[in-house]
């Protein structure tokens, strides 16, 4: 299928309260379903709330994957006919990640545990992400997942899109601070791998932390598909054409001014990125 319509929402989560978070998340899946929307994407951490204060918050409200989540999940996509991206807190043995899963009518398809972590709520006590990057295909559209941080890390992306991604989404919870984010990374990380791009934010805040919405769909140039306010929910729409992210040469001028932003990459000279900067060189 060439053309896919999905949904970004921008919603507010109540912290620790899985079973109203899961009432709330159906509800607006079905909501988006009734606008023909087939991918619905939810914010980082949607199921469980992100400001926990310590190891044992988390691990009171991490659930494995998959499990009772993700199994209400998949009957709510099974009812309306489409896939879905959550994110959640996983509980992997004495392991606990920041995640998010890809769910369809047939169940789980994917999960991704988000790898690049800052030192702020629920994210203080998880683990990086142990998985290789990967993107899954649901029948015609490709779909990479990232979260939150992961997206000020242009290799998240890049990866990606070499692994064939249509469309990157990034459920996050972007708090005050992260105003230059909204602004400038997400139309940047569409434009340089050329593949759309869903970065979904909430709304509300949690304890001391305040959420500043603003979610937007951006198209393989970097434009605006759809964009959100800083303070309500909004549930937002966008037509993807898969043949554009998968034509990658960029024709400015026939024959005279021509791009490819993999093709024209120089592996060879990116040592330095795959090598660990020790404490100490750069403050």
């Amino acid at each position: 299928m060439q053309h896919w319509k999905i949904a970004a929402v921008q919603m507010d989560s109540i912290l620790g309260a899985i079973p109203k978070n899961l009432e709330r998340i159906c509800a607006k899946l079905e909501t988006a379903a009734k606008l023909s929307a087939q991918v619905v994407i939810f914010p980082e951490c949607a199921l469980t709330g992100y400001a926990f204060d310590s190891a044992d918050e988390v691990r009171q409200f991490a659930e494995p994957i998959p499990g009772p989540a993700t199994d209400s999940l998949t009957s709510c996509c099974r009812r309306w006919g489409v896939w879905c991206v959550v994110g959640l807190l996983e509980r992997d043995g004495d392991r606990l990640f920041n995640a998010a899963a890809l769910i369809g009518p047939d169940g789980l398809l994917g999960t991704y545990r988000k790898v690049h972590l800052p030192y702020l709520g629920a994210d203080r006590f998880t683990t990086p992400g142990d998985r290789p990057f990967a993107v899954h295909d649901i029948g015609g559209l490709r779909i990479g997942m990232s979260i939150c941080y992961d997206g000020s890390f242009p290799e998240t992306t890049r990866i990606l899109a070499l692994l064939g991604a249509d469309l990157v989404v990034l459920p996050t919870n972007w708090p005050v601070g992260a105003e230059s984010t909204v602004r400038h990374l997400v139309q940047c990380r569409a434009l340089e791998n050329h593949v759309y791009y869903a970065a979904v934010n909430r709304v509300g805040s949690e304890r001391q932390t305040t959420y500043i919405g603003q979610s937007r769909i951006v198209d393989v140039n970097g434009e605006l598909l759809a964009s959100a306010g800083p303070n309500e929910e909004a549930i937002l729409l966008a037509e993807l054409d898969v043949t554009r992210p998968r034509n990658k040469q960029i024709v400015r001028i026939p024959g005279k001014f021509l791009l490819h932003r993999l093709h024209d990459r120089r592996p060879e000279m990116y040592g330095p990125l795959v090598q660990p900067v020790r404490k100490g060189e750069q403050s």
